[in-house]
């Protein structure tokens, strides 16, 4: 397999795996309908496609218990050339399809459960993850390829439980040089994404109103990466690097780091629970800031 640093894109041609948040418990406390939303959504994948034919679009489901793929426009457009069927329309119907068969058993799942305090965040998490394992599979066919990006489309507020596991993903993007760009339509911002962008060398974006989001989306996000460099696009502003403490799954501003694997706990441990590693009051970085820490990827 060739490394990252060997294949060749194609300077105008991009691979957008996009990243959309369905949580049925954000869309039911929102002024706006999630139907709304996705009339926005669909108009942006048609107008990215429609910049240029070789451009490809993924489209991942990101649930409060579960992510799936949606739909994928490499597929659907090689079946829609053999049956003459054209337009956005055909090209959008089985992702309607899917995606309503996907959010109806989401919010069976989620009865299923038994109702706690957790903060109701979607699964952003697994959805990196398989959006990283898509790019992964496009690497391998061949050293010619679109430049992959992922764009995270996200409303539910961060699920601090989830801390390693995104952490995980966005060091593997990084490494991967696969920029992850944000925009964030919930009423609170979120520092996962915030900091997502920033690591990867992404866009994040917060609009204030969501009536004109296909503005945004348009021209904010539909640049691929080669024109990027000519354009002005918003730039990082306070962004939020507090981490969660592993023991509790809080986000803290003040922690205490394992010196051996860099977890982070709010409160003084006798041991690791990650590493094993037993402490002394030597082998404790107290009272130190989290965000100040090197950032380093989590091994769990």
């Amino acid at each position: 397999m060739a490394t990252v640093a060997s294949k060749l894109y194609s300077d105008d041609v991009s691979l957008l795996v996009l990243l959309l948040d369905t949580n049925p418990l954000f869309w039911s406390n929102t002024s706006t309908t999630f139907s709304q939303f996705l009339s926005h959504v669909l108009a942006f994948l048609n107008a990215v496609l429609g910049l240029n034919q070789l451009n490809r679009v993924v489209l991942i489901a990101t649930g409060y218990c579960s992510c799936d793929y949606i739909y994928d426009s490499s597929l659907t457009l090689s079946g829609n050339s053999e049956s003459g069927r054209t337009g956005m329309p055909a090209l959008f119907g089985s992702l309607l399809e899917k995606l309503e068969d996907f959010i109806v058993k989401d919010e069976e799942l989620i009865k299923e459960q038994e109702h706690d305090e957790r903060i109701a965040s979607s699964l952003l998490s697994g959805s990196l993850s398989m959006a990283l394992c898509y790019i992964q599979r496009v690497f391998r066919s061949g050293h010619l390829h679109p430049q992959p990006r992922i764009l995270c489309l996200q409303g539910s507020p961060d699920g601090p439980e989830q801390y390693v596991a995104v952490m995980n993903s966005i060091f593997s993007a990084q490494r991967l040089m696969v920029p992850i760009d944000s925009c964030y339509i919930g009423t609170q911002n979120s520092a996962f994404l915030q900091q997502a962008s920033y690591i990867t060398g992404g866009v994040h974006h917060a609009p204030k109103q969501l009536d004109g989001l296909f503005q945004f989306l348009t021209t904010i996000f539909a640049t691929d990466l080669h024109t990027r460099s000519f354009v002005q696009l918003p730039k990082p502003v306070g962004v939020d690097f507090r981490a969660s403490c592993f023991c509790h799954k809080k986000t803290i501003d003040m922690g205490y780091v394992c010196s051996v694997c860099l977890s982070i706990f709010c409160e003084h441990h006798k041991k690791c629970s990650t590493c094993g590693s037993v402490f002394g009051q030597s082998k404790l970085d107290g009272a130190s800031t989290v965000s100040d820490k090197k950032r380093k990827a989590p091994d769990s």
